[in-house]
């Protein structure tokens, strides 16, 4: 019995015309992808988040050989200047540092915020017993006798945007407040400090 004749191969051109529709289609499909995502965009007309510390204090300062303990308390207010999106914030860390060490840290309860709305964060950081760095101790000491002290506040939030019924995925915001200028004393005005947020 013969054996089959083999079929001819098939010409490189006609490959060569597969790969270049497959390439025409994902670029098309890219394009589209653009388009859609700037009109988006134009409809959506996203717009910065504000955060500014408009007040701070220090309550029960101690500072004892190289420990500290004492009470932080900044109200914190976050502006959503947006028309059409809104904010879940659903896990908020905030923590107070002087220089390159965090003094004190703490939560702040999620929250949902709508467009164009302002949130009033009321934030409480303590200091128990933190051992500071020599240098750290001497430059507070400087300026607890001045009778105020620059902190930073930093913030790091898991954040989801809402448009309509459309959810986004989780995203990390970190907020950076400098320099935070807070008296020991009450009777001293404060001045709003405006911070930096990036994703």
């Amino acid at each position: 019995m013969a054996n089959p004749a083999p079929q001819p191969a098939k010409p490189a051109r006609h490959r060569t015309s597969f790969l270049r529709i497959i390439a025409m289609l994902l670029l098309t499909l890219i394009i589209l992808a653009g388009i859609a995502v700037l009109i988006i965009w134009l409809v959506i007309r996203p717009k910065h988040l504000i955060y500014t510390v408009d007040e701070g204090s220090i309550h029960n300062f101690n500072l004892s050989k190289d420990h500290l303990d004492s009470t932080f308390d900044f109200v914190i207010r976050a502006y959503n200047p947006n028309s059409k999106v809104s904010i879940y914030y659903d896990k908020i860390d905030v923590q107070v540092d002087y220089d390159d060490q965090i003094l004190a840290y703490n939560g702040v309860q999620p929250f949902f915020q709508p467009h164009r709305s302002m949130n009033r964060l009321d934030v409480q950081l303590k200091a128990q017993s933190v051992e500071l760095f020599p240098s750290v101790v001497e430059d507070l000491k400087l300026e607890r006798s001045s009778g105020a002290v620059e902190l930073i506040v930093r913030i790091k939030a898991r954040i989801r945007f809402k448009v309509g019924a459309w959810r986004s995925s989780h995203r990390t915001l970190k907020i950076f407040c400098s320099p935070v200028l807070v008296h020991f004393s009450s009777s001293n005005t404060y001045e709003r400090t405006f911070c930096d947020a990036v994703f």
